[in-house]
């Protein structure tokens, strides 16, 4: 997880021997061992700590151990995005395995509302142990090697216990795409005289890092917005066993000791996850940790650091299924072996202490089962009789104009298990269900807190995500029920037409409907004011940025054209009508000069070090997954060489840009002011703004008569004061002017916008140039100081349009794409690609 400042305790002082390397420095307290059952360092041909593992390698390990042993059976749950598969291995007793369907209704039965059952302490305790959500945090994959072997070799009498009293998981890699990036980094850069030196290149990746899943995101934060595969099929995966216990095992830095839960306390003010989960079995947990660590003389600490506020952790989102999760934190070696302020730290080292950890987390939950059990049974029985604070009963939502939004939302609802009804054009969601606590978390918002610094985010009501609209309800009056979201959307096959084609710009999926056409050549237009017509479905109207595709002036025969756009709606699921005429009803007619022909867009973006890879991430996962455009990924390091003639388009996110001089900077205004468009993100914006790219500045907090010096506060409250001053995540309310194409395929002024960040632009001088600006009361969900909102916030612009010569630059003040979960914002981004020229 994110480096943590040093914990200056005492600390570790010994670089292991190789003969210390030996498996038994971690697991000779489990003996004896089936010697029929391959140990890791056999099978890989090297000890546990020596190398790094490749991915590959431990699951072929995994399915020798489920291919030769009774006490396990591995399945694949999910393939990540560059294909590597992501596994499952159950352990447990033979008589438990070879019973494993019986015990998994026996299991369900528990988190099922509509039963009773009583048995707490005769079903085995269902254990998940999670590894290695973040690639360049290895040692818990290792460990995970470790613990397997141990479940299914040892005899030990103790392990034979745990065995036949619970059912084991072990998930060795989250992220197996980022983990095997940095295995390769660590590898290819060891010395055979092993270097610990912290500045050499073992310890310091090279950007992207390892951190984060193949287009960059962080996984860690994707539990609940299930962007992508990996978290959807662990989702899956837990929806369908909901275990008693989720681990969570990361890395911080190397300074540090280990951490374990009990963690800082959630910031929420009211939060929805029970009380006796963060303090009862959290603190019960936390003396078999210690007792652990203790034995084996390892330094750790609790309560200082982390949180569970934001509920889309590996170590929070099992807690709202009725499990308990546990985050581990170990210092890093970054490699094999690390100095640090108090010696050396090894790979080995920090292996054993997940491995250990882990271990104590089953004999935790082995030995208070029946106590598990009941606190699932009874998290889920309140669910459904709780009432909620804010005294709706349930929810109503759906938007009018865009049914590819309306589809992703439920999609996201009912990924969670939520259940969603239709009731005539709106969807209903009632409180009243099992996934009660989720229904909160999807449309709940807050404005007060119980503290102020927050690991992650404060805000994430996910209704705001999709610029859903939707009420609270007081009764509940349910439709017909949605468990699928394929047949969602019916549009009907769109009618051969002689004289044009027109597309509603408003749904979802029409920029890739654009994009499509265009690269099978088709001219498009866009309606830059709205119309009405006769179509051959009816009459029609159409709002602004509508596109118009004229049969007449295409390089295509009237039946290629048809065959395109006909493909092009049957891709993307997207209302498209014909018409036979150009006279309009009402407003422009389709030969106005407010059509206006479309480029199609080329679009680079740099990246390198320097560069937030989270923010680039989210750029290329969108164009990527959801547009299907192609976008060039310029490093920082071959600016001095790219043509940027080959581009009409250029993104840049946050960062530094230090590799830009004087010199590569006039080259990229030069390119600009020949009619081109850069789109800037956040800090992106801030370097266009500090380097004079453009004639914007930022808002500065207003100098008063009253500030007469500095208030002296504890020193050893300095950094929780910082941290109230930052804005780590919350949700903005801006008005947005829907007559300026960035605005196109919006229908109301007001939306939700997400800010993470300290970049504030000042409305522009130019009149129409502040595209959207916090509303007068932006605040909707999150912590944000009174300052912050007063000063900074609510005389500011969100999104603004600079000119730089012929072409202009689009400063977004906050992340339009954040997390690849922002449908709502992602047309302002994607407006800014494919109308940039025309503004």
């Amino acid at each position: 997880m994110k480096l943590t400042k040093p914990v200056f305790l005492l600390f570790f002082l010994f670089i292991i021997s190789s003969a210390v390397q030996a498996q038994d420095y971690f697991f000779k307290d489990q003996a004896p061992f089936n010697k029929a059952i391959p140990t890791p360092e056999e099978f890989l041909g090297y000890p546990i700590g020596e190398q790094h593992t490749r991915h590959d390698q431990i699951v072929a390990y995994f399915y020798k151990l489920a291919e030769i042993s009774d006490r396990a059976q591995i399945e694949v749950y999910g393939k990540t995005h560059e294909n590597r598969k992501l596994v499952m291995l159950t352990v447990s007793s033979k008589e438990n395995l070879s019973n494993l369907g019986t015990l998994k209704n026996e299991h369900l039965q528990f988190v099922n509302p509509d039963l009773n059952p009583k048995n707490y302490d005769k079903v085995p305790i269902f254990i998940q142990l999670g590894y290695n959500v973040h690639g360049n945090e290895p040692s818990s994959s290792e460990a995970a090697l470790l613990t397997a072997y141990t479940l299914v070799a040892s005899t030990n009498a103790e392990v034979l216990n745990y065995l036949n009293k619970s059912v084991i998981f072990i998930d060795p890699a989250i992220n197996p795409d980022g983990r095997d990036r940095h295995t390769q980094w660590a590898n290819q850069f060891k010395a055979k005289s092993l270097v610990s030196d912290n500045i050499d290149a073992e310890h310091n990746e090279a950007w992207p890092r390892g951190r984060s899943n193949h287009y960059w995101f962080d996984l860690n934060r994707d539990w609940l917005l299930a962007v992508h595969p990996e978290s959807q099929g662990k989702l899956k995966w837990l929806h369908d066993w909901y275990p008693n216990v989720v681990t969570d095992f990361h890395e911080m830095g190397t300074n540090s000791n280990h951490f374990f839960e009990p963690m800082k306390p959630i910031g929420s003010l009211d939060p929805i996850m029970p009380k006796e989960n963060y303090e009862d079995l959290n603190n019960l947990f936390a003396t078999y940790f210690s007792s652990a660590l203790d034995k084996i003389g390892s330094f750790y600490y609790t309560k200082e650091s982390f949180d569970g506020t934001y509920p889309g952790y590996g170590s929070s989102y099992p807690d709202l299924q009725g499990g308990l999760a546990l985050l581990f934190e170990q210092a890093s070696s970054r490699g094999h072996v690390q100095d640090t302020d108090y010696g050396k730290i090894t790979f080995a080292f920090t292996i054993r202490n997940q491995y250990t950890s882990g271990f104590a987390t089953i004999k935790a939950a082995v030995e208070n089962k029946a106590f598990l059990r009941k606190y699932q049974q009874t998290f889920f029985k309140t669910a459904m009789t709780q009432k909620a604070k804010t005294g709706f009963a349930g929810y109503e939502f759906g938007d009018d104009y865009d049914m590819n939004r309306n589809k992703a939302f439920v999609s996201q609802l009912l990924t969670h298990k939520i259940k969603v009804y239709k009731k005539g054009e709106k969807y209903v969601v009632p409180l009243k269900q099992p996934q009660h606590r989720m229904v909160q978390t999807m449309f709940e918002t807050y404005r007060q807190y119980s503290d102020s610094v927050y690991y992650d985010a404060s805000a994430w009501s996910v209704a705001n995500f999709y610029n859903m609209k939707y009420k609270g309800l007081k009764s509940v009056k349910l439709g017909t029920e949605i468990t699928t979201t394929k047949d969602l959307v019916n549009n009907p096959k769109i009618q051969r037409a002689r004289y044009a084609y027109i597309i509603d710009w408003d749904d979802y999926n029409s920029p890739a409907v654009l994009y499509y056409m265009q690269a099978k050549g088709l001219t498009v237009a866009s309606a830059f004011k709205p119309f009405s017509i006769l179509t051959t479905s009816g009459k029609k109207s159409f709002n602004y940025g509508s596109l118009l595709i004229p049969i007449s002036k295409q390089k295509k025969s009237e039946a290629e054209v048809y065959q395109i756009v006909l493909e092009a709606q049957t891709k993307y699921n997207v209302p498209i009508f014909g018409t036979n005429s150009g006279y309009s009803i009402k407003g422009i007619d389709l030969g106005s000069n407010n059509f206006r022909a479309l480029s199609k867009p080329k679009v680079a973006m740099l990246i390198g070090e320097g560069i937030n890879s989270l923010e680039a991430g989210e750029v290329w996962h969108l164009l990527d997954t959801r547009v299907d455009m192609p976008i060039t990924k310029i490093r920082m390091a071959s600016f001095r060489r790219a043509n940027l003639d080959k581009y009409n388009t250029l993104v840049m996110v946050s960062g530094s840009y230090t590799e830009l001089d004087s010199v590569q900077r006039q080259k990229l205004k030069d390119w600009a002011a020949k009619g081109n468009t850069i789109v800037s993100i956040a800090g992106g914006a801030k370097w266009l703004i500090d380097k004079k790219m453009v004639k914007e500045s930022l808002t500065k907090k207003p100098k008063s008569k009253e500030e007469t010096g500095t208030k002296r506060l504890p020193y050893v409250d300095a950094g929780e004061y910082a941290g109230r001053d930052r804005v780590g995540g919350i949700i903005l309310e801006v008005d947005l002017d829907l007559t300026h194409p960035l605005g196109f395929g919006y229908r109301t002024a007001k939306m939700p916008v997400y800010k993470n960040n300290m970049v504030f632009l000042a409305p522009s001088k130019s009149p129409y140039a502040t595209v959207a600006k916090y509303s007068k009361n932006p605040h909707i969900d999150g912590y944000i100081t009174q300052k912050n909102l007063d000063v900074f916030i609510k005389p500011s612009a969100s999104l603004l349009v600079s000119p730089i010569g012929r072409g202009r630059a689009v400063l977004f003040a906050d992340n339009p794409n954040f997390r690849g979960a922002w449908y709502g914002t992602n047309k302002l981004f994607l407006n800014a690609l494919f109308f940039g020229n025309k503004f």
